[in-house]
């Protein structure tokens, strides 16, 4: 077959795409109008979930050439424009424009959704609470620097539910307008430092490092002086106009932050979720253990735990734990109400699909 055959048949496919995207969208209308009618959320992410999850499946069982990241990606942009029909989402993050935070909130409701870009973790909280946005997207840990303490704590008194997680492995680059052998200073936020620590050490031994607000404002910064340079994703760089001299310069392959999407209701169970909870103990011997057994002994696997000081007494504090399982199923239910026994607080989080990959 000849190249104006190929394309010819190219342009066939695509109107018989575009057929059946707007079919698609014509019965995700009236899901939408079902919706509303029951007074539910527009935006269900452990629908999400399973129609990912489907599509993979099917997409290996007819040996389809698109890698699974890939047909995520085509879906997740169906998908956002099939939300902006239905609504006008708009979505809280942790900014600036152009930060890891910003890129997970648009991996996960693509690009047809509004986004709003908050200076701080607190405010985006409040966005959610007072309904300024519908979701937020915060860090909350890095599997290299561990937990982001600062999300744990607004969770202590927010009313704000996890009800969707996000696994984005981060890619640092170090950018510049100049040349390698020039730089002099290098600019980022403290957390990329951590992240690229030994590869900074070894290469830019003498370099003086500076901490900024953001990997956006590194790449400002950057943008100004050709002998300094940034730590930042490829996104920032693009941004402010930076050459990468160095790509995926962290010092682990496997770097992979977890960010929280919060609303303000749970998911529904999808057969694969995880619970986020806190709870305080008494300040006294065993108290933690005593707390922890009923998980053991229902053989519920603990993902996390962490502790923060509970900001309402000296020497008292708040245990933040992932569990796997539903907050409605009958064996973590159980073991909610021994904790409600054990414990001087319990609070659940919120209840979240598990995502298949990280992205």
């Amino acid at each position: 077959m000849k190249l104006p055959e190929i394309r010819q048949q190219i342009d066939i496919l695509d109107e018989q795409i575009l057929k059946l995207l707007n079919a698609r969208a014509e019965l995700v209308h009236k899901v939408g109008e079902l919706k509303r009618a029951e007074g539910l959320e527009i935006y269900a992410p452990e629908r999400e979930e399973q129609v990912y999850r489907s599509l993979v499946e099917r997409n290996a069982k007819i040996g389809g050439r698109l890698p699974d990241p890939a047909v995520r990606a085509v879906y997740r942009e169906i998908m956002s424009a099939s939300l902006a029909l239905e609504k006008d989402l708009r979505i809280a993050y942790l900014g600036p424009e152009a930060t890891f935070t910003h890129q997970a909130a648009r991996t996960k409701f693509g690009a047809s959704v509004k986004y709003s870009s908050e200076a701080s973790i607190a405010e985006v909280f409040n966005s959610v609470v007072r309904g300024r946005a519908d979701y937020g997207v915060v860090p909350v840990e890095n599997s290299w620097e561990g937990a982001v303490n600062h999300t744990l704590d607004m969770f202590i008194d927010s009313e704000a539910r996890v009800c969707a997680q996000i696994l984005l492995r981060i890619e640092h680059q170090l950018l510049s307008r100049g040349t390698r052998e020039g730089i002099q200073k290098i600019y980022s936020h403290p957390q990329a430092f951590g992240q690229c620590r030994s590869w900074l050490r070894a290469n830019f031994p003498k370099a003086e490092w500076v901490e900024v607000s953001s990997t956006t404002r590194a790449a400002e910064l950057a943008a100004g002086d050709e002998t300094t340079a940034a730590v930042a994703g490829k996104l920032a760089g693009e941004l402010y106009g930076l050459s990468v001299l160095d790509a995926g310069i962290q010092d682990s392959p496997d770097n992979t932050t977890r960010f929280l999407v919060i609303g303000q209701k749970p998911s529904p169970a999808t057969g694969s979720d995880r619970t986020a909870l806190m709870f305080s103990v008494p300040h006294e011997p065993g108290a933690l253990y005593r707390a922890l057994e009923p998980f053991d002994r229902n053989r519920i696997n603990i993902g996390k735990i962490e502790s923060r000081p509970s900001r309402r007494k000296a020497w008292e504090y708040c245990f933040f734990l992932d569990v796997e399982g539903h907050v409605g199923d009958a064996h973590l239910q159980e073991v909610l109400s021994e904790l409600q026994k054990r414990c001087t607080l319990v609070k659940i989080l919120g209840t979240f699909p598990v995502p298949a990959l990280a992205e």
